[in-house]
């Protein structure tokens, strides 16, 4: 009888552990050709990250990270391997293919914010949705708005990037990232510009959006923010050493 309770116990954990994975990434290796010679940045990476989780992705200056969310994300493609993200083999996928399927699935936050400086802040965020072709003209406008209120910029909306601070910026690509309502959201440094004080109302919102079910990958060389994260990978010369 506990032999059969352990039977269905176990299945009942490979069927959640199925559900629960939404990336893989099979035996990666990225290497870059320069004028130098040429540099592997990832080597044989293999690993899992699951729906709803929060990782951090740590490592010294060089030594791959920021490869590994290019590769993730589509930026970059893999030299070797494969990389699957809710089933979707993204290394197969061609640049128009990549272009779509980005857009409606990652979220990108990147250090220095790039926002648009000739766009307010609400047209920032409304701009991947008309790229995408997705929601509209009324629905982009309220939907904007109702994500600039998440990161308490709704009084902002109709400000240029200029009159804004370095972390009310970064809080406002975060809400440009989540236009779309993608299930993941990566970023790179993203409180690498930003005071303390900032940093922590940047990573209190990734609590909440990870508590909301989206799935947060965060590149970091700070020890203390990774450690907020629910799981922590270390980069060493393109190899993971806790997958």
């Amino acid at each position: 009888m506990d032999s059969h309770k352990n039977q269905i116990k176990d299945r009942e954990m490979t069927v959640q552990n199925a559900k629960s994975k939404l990336i893989e990434l099979v035996n990666v290796g990225k290497t870059f050709h320069t004028t130098a010679g040429n540099f592997t940045a990832l080597k044989d990476v293999n690993m899992k990250i699951g729906e709803g989780e929060f990782l951090s992705i740590t490592g010294k200056s060089g030594s791959g990270k920021t490869t590994l969310i290019n590769v993730l994300t589509g930026i970059d493609n893999p030299t070797k391997g494969e990389i699957f993200v809710s089933g979707t083999p993204i290394h197969n996928l061609n640049e128009g293919q990549m272009a779509k399927w980005r857009g409606a699935t990652i979220g990108i936050v990147f250090q220095f914010f790039q926002i648009l400086p000739t766009l307010t802040v609400k047209e920032n965020v409304m701009l991947p949705m008309s790229l995408a072709n997705l929601y509209s003209v009324p629905e982009r406008h309220d939907r904007a708005m109702g994500l600039l209120d998440q990161v308490g910029l709704a009084d902002h909306a109709y400000k240029f990037p200029s009159k804004l601070s370095g972390g009310q910026q970064q809080r406002a690509a975060i809400a440009r990232a989540l236009a779309n309502d993608p299930p993941i959201i990566a970023s790179d440094e993203p409180t690498g510009n930003l005071d303390s004080q900032s940093a922590e109302k940047v990573m209190r919102l990734f609590g909440k959006l990870v508590s909301q079910g989206k799935t947060i990958l965060m590149v970091t060389h700070d020890k203390e923010l990774a450690a907020q994260a629910n799981r922590t990978i270390k980069i060493v010369d393109g190899e993971i050493t806790n997958p």
